[in-house]
């Protein structure tokens, strides 16, 4: 079968497959891979750098034998090659020479240039710029993500990407689809933010192993590894409106061979804010609990890795006027509330095996089960649902002929039973069962030098949408020094699920409008795009200064989406297939700059052109800023004896106008105008650590004080025909300041 393949890819690719490669990987002390790490063989200028997983691969030469591998803080050495088989480099760090201190210094977000794809990935490092307190407001120091509230009333954060909501991005932790269906509008916010080690962005088409749904990009986040965390981890979190956080991680080793941490999670908000004086609260009251157990099984003599996660997560969230008694007025029309209950178990598990022999040669399984459940009401209008989900995912990676020409290939299987039931100018229970089985096959071509593919295509059947394709395909280029260009293209399929992902219209006295009738999903029909991406990169020096600029464009074709219409009327929304056109471009503008050793600036200038085809006509998604920017100023002090040091961080936000949606025919008290204004924000944080165990942090958040004026429209009539709190384009609680510590057991 391989025979066959190769000969097709031979006819497709025209590669010479002769060639012998030397593949290895460049890791540190604590087998943690490196990055950028120069591999060359001796006497030669033949040589290639590391990849962000430390990975490498090197035409072999006549020439020579030896390997030189150099990394900047670390003793260079020297590898003798007797064979093609997979080697692991360990370099051993270098803490003085001739009374000259060697540091290596990482960027908190690297973007690779040597992933074919368009993946940036953000370290802890860049995750501790801000308080973190969970996955939806990490991004807060990332331009490639835009992160908005979704409504004035739940104080729930929304993240877009390249002009498109959440929905449209495939979330995954480590991997599994993890933030869908009955968790797209609070997922994130469940995910704490310390027990997160990295966080991997990629923009446009992903990869088909992931599955079928992406459209505008991938979001995946990797949990702390038992076998590499440290004994003990404490973050404790206060902050203004009597926000309170702690977070603790009790790491076991039982064995060279089995790890175990505990993540143990807690949060609560039990004060009542208003301060834009209009009767409701700013931030919802509450309290969550997250515990997660994690194990690692690591036989890297025999090859395999295992994790086990069980986790349980309980969060209640209570808002709406500050009068309201749950015990007395839920449901009524003495005050108008709301209350959010969610409850989420989630068993997953992932095991790999390399072949001994070989390296290149891999076998993986992923396995997860979630039950999610929320019941919430919001004012008048309830809605309940119940999502048990089972997940699983078989690959197996090798390659054809040479490691030049890999590929990846294996079968998917989704369960979803959703119970599900909404009350509002309806009542109607929406449960139903979703199942879909798929194959994927994904080949990977790199020259070793300037030039690598990914082409992966996938056939799903699934019960709604269907039997379909997936193709989806990247390109790398280096044209010179430093600089790479990318090409993607690929197809995205999903079944929107209308109510989970837009409870913010809840939070109204809009009425809700099915027009359609005859597709499989609520009467619609499932929602399909193209997206198509280029990305350039370019580093350089600028005045001695180490320096790059990137420059991002994509563009999303919708050929049928589910559109969310609440133009029509203020008092209404309605949901149909799209009937004309829907697209979404991005452009993006990036530029850092270190001017002087552990300082960095970053700026981004992003430009979104999203229209829609409503039954008013081709109309600007409304509340989605046309032009905005960005810019990231961090520094740190060098780090004394001790581990003493100071950390700055300080990140500005502007929006440019958004359009909001159309109130005309409100009574003249409740409309509103056709823009918001632009404005900007101030978030900064100030570190200190003054130990390698112990160090406390400040912030503010919103120091400007701005807050938008008339959040809530009708908002002295709260049961009337036109209460609407999702007209929200900017914070309402104003400036924020808070304090924390964090104390660790190495």
């Amino acid at each position: 079968m391989y025979k066959k393949i190769a000969l097709l890819l031979l006819l497709f690719t025209s590669v010479n497959y002769a060639q012998e490669v030397i593949n290895g990987k460049i890791v540190d002390e604590n087998n943690e891979p490196l990055l950028g790490a120069n591999v060359f063989w001796q006497n030669t200028s033949t040589g290639t750098t590391s990849d962000i997983d430390g990975k490498f691969s090197l035409k072999k030469m006549e020439e020579s034998i030896n390997l030189i591998v150099s990394y900047i803080g670390y003793k260079t050495k020297k590898i003798e090659i007797t064979s093609t088989e997979f080697i692991t480099i360990k370099l051993e760090a270098v803490t003085s020479l001739a009374e000259v201190t060697v540091s290596k210094t990482k960027k908190s977000t690297e973007h690779s240039k040597f992933q074919v794809t368009n993946v940036q990935t953000m370290g802890q490092k860049e995750l501790l710029k801000a308080a973190c307190c969970n996955i939806s407001e990490s991004f807060s120091t990332n331009p490639s993500i835009d992160v908005s509230y979704s409504d004035a009333v739940t104080g729930n954060k929304q993240i877009k990407m390249l002009g498109l909501t959440s929905p449209y991005i495939l979330i995954a932790e480590e991997n599994i689809p993890s933030v869908r269906g009955a968790s797209q509008a609070y997922g994130l916010s469940f995910v704490p933010g310390t027990w997160v080690e990295s966080i991997q962005i990629t923009k446009g088409a992903g990869s088909v192993i992931n599955g079928y749904e992406s459209i505008s990009g991938q979001i995946n986040y990797e949990i702390l590894k038992p076998l590499n965390d440290i004994p003990f981890f404490l973050n404790a979190y206060a902050g203004m409106g009597g926000r309170f956080e702690l977070n603790t991680h009790f790491n076991q080793k039982y064995s060279d061979k089995l790890s175990s941490t505990l993540f143990l999670h807690g949060n609560t908000r039990q004060v009542k804010n208003d301060m834009n004086h209009d009767g409701f609260l700013d931030n919802p009251i509450g309290k969550q609990i997250n515990i997660l157990n994690r194990w690692q099984y690591n036989d890297a003599d025999n090859g395999i890795v295992s994790f086990l996660n069980v986790r349980y997560m309980k969060d209640e969230k209570q808002s709406g006027q500050t009068s309201f008694n749950p015990d007395s007025d839920r449901l009524t029309t003495n005050a108008w509330g709301s209350e959010i209950n969610t409850e989420k178990i989630e068993i997953s598990n992932k095991t790999g095996y390399v072949f001994p022999d070989m390296p290149y040669q891999s076998i993986g399984f992923q396995n997860s089960f979630q039950s999610h459940q929320q019941d919430s009401y919001f004012g008048l209008n309830q809605y309940d649902i119940h999502q048990k989900s089972y997940y699983s995912n078989l690959l197996f990676n090798s390659i054809i002929s040479n490691t030049k020409n890999k590929f990846t290939t294996g079968l998917n299987f989704a369960y979803d039973q959703y119970d599900e039931m909404v009350a509002l100018n309806f009542a109607k229970d929406f449960s139903r069962i979703d199942n879909s089985v798929g194959a994927f096959f994904e080949y990977t071509y790199d020259n070793l030098d300037n030039f690598s593919l990914v082409a992966g295509a996938r056939i799903d059947n699934h019960n709604r949408l269907g039997t379909f394709l997936t193709p989806r395909m990247h390109l790398r280029y280096n044209p010179w020094k430093d600089a790479v260009v990318r090409a993607s293209v690929g197809r995205g399929k999903r079944a929107a699920n209308i109510f989970a992902e837009n409870q913010q219209l809840f939070a109204s006295s809009r009425s809700f409008s099915i027009l359609n009738t005859d597709g499989k999903l609520y009467g619609l029909n499932p929602e399909i795009a193209w997206n198509y991406g280029l990305s350039f990169i370019q580093s350089f020096k600028l005045f001695g200064a180490e320096s790059e600029v990137i420059l991002d464009y994509y563009r999303t074709d919708f050929q049928n989406q589910a559109v969310v219409d609440v133009d029509f009327s203020p008092q209404q929304v309605l949901f149909y297939n799209l009937e004309g056109n829907s697209f979404a471009n991005s452009f993006q503008v990036e530029f850092t700059i270190e001017p002087f050793k552990h300082f960095n600036i970053k700026s981004a200038y992003k430009f979104y052109d999203v229209q829609s085809q409503y039954k008013t006509g081709q109309l600007q998604r409304a509340l989605q800023a046309k032009h905005r920017f960005f810019a990231n100023a961090s520094f740190e002090t060098h780090i004394k004896e001790k581990g003493q040091q100071w950390k700055f961080d300080v990140t500005y936000n502007w929006l440019g106008q958004q359009r909001l949606p159309n109130t005309a025919s409100n009574l003249p008290q409740y409309k509103l105008k056709e823009y918001a204004p632009s404005f900007g924000i101030i978030n900064a944080q100030i570190t200190r650590t003054f130990s390698s165990v112990f160090e406390v942090y400040v912030g503010g958040e919103n120091m400007g004080n701005y807050k938008q004026e008339n959040a809530i429209v009708s908002v002295d009539n709260p049961f009337g025909g036109y209460f609407d709190s999702s007209m929200i384009y900017g914070p309402v609680f104003g400036q924020m300041y808070y304090a924390g510590l964090r104390f660790k057991i190495k």
